[in-house]
């Protein structure tokens, strides 16, 4: 009876711990946890700024261990994910936002992240880039051009509307100047005129 009361203490005290750690994560603090294939054992995995400097005094990197990694980040910003330049082949950068929470990365030849707003909608975003992308390959080599046009435009409108969906944010600004609605053009007269960036005809 006493060693059956040992063992649920023991039980008890690893769900308590295990809930604690989740609720000790300091507030404005990004924490990405990842897993990768154990043959990157060893190897060095980086964290590195979309935009601006690519320094040692921006990027972080650490070794994996036993398949898996982790990031601490208490600053905002849209980052890539990638392994030393020597070990990338056969797994795929990942670019994640570094907002305040839980992020969840797999990091493999098609690498994905969840567990936050942004990176839910970014996953989101990738998923339907890779069915984008491997849809046009298909009409373009059997040159179905019309058809690859309709789903180019279907897929920018998409991401539109996953940016207004947000309001807000990195995400949000990111897609935003990736697919402008409208673009301008200097015509031959030397008039500035504001293109439709769908139909590539002047906005009335």
């Amino acid at each position: 009876m006493r060693k059956l009361m040992y063992v649920c203490l023991a039980v008890a005290g690893i769900v308590l711990a295990g809930c604690n750690r989740k609720g000790t994560l300091p507030e404005g603090i990004c924490h990405i946890s990842g897993t990768i294939p154990a043959d990157y054992n060893g190897k060095r995995i980086f964290l590195v700024p979309l935009y601006g400097p690519q320094t040692a005094e921006y990027v972080d990197s650490m070794e994996v261990k036993d398949g898996q990694f982790e990031f601490t980040k208490d600053t905002v910003m849209m980052a890539k994910i990638l392994m030393d330049y020597h070990y990338r082949m056969g797994v795929q950068q990942l670019l994640v936002i570094t907002e305040p929470g839980e992020v969840e990365v797999v990091i493999d030849s098609i690498s994905s992240a969840k567990g936050t707003p942004q990176n839910d909608s970014l996953q989101k975003w990738k998923d339907a880039t890779e069915q984008h992308n491997r849809v046009m390959g298909q009409l373009r080599r059997v040159k179905k051009t019309a058809e690859a046009d309709s789903l180019h435009i279907a897929y920018k409108r998409f991401s539109r509307q996953l940016a207004a969906n947000m309001q807000e944010g990195l995400l949000h600004d990111f897609l935003n100047n990736m697919f402008p609605q409208t673009y301008k053009q200097k015509m031959p007269d030397g008039t500035i005129v504001t293109m439709d960036a769908d139909t590539h005809e002047p906005v009335e």
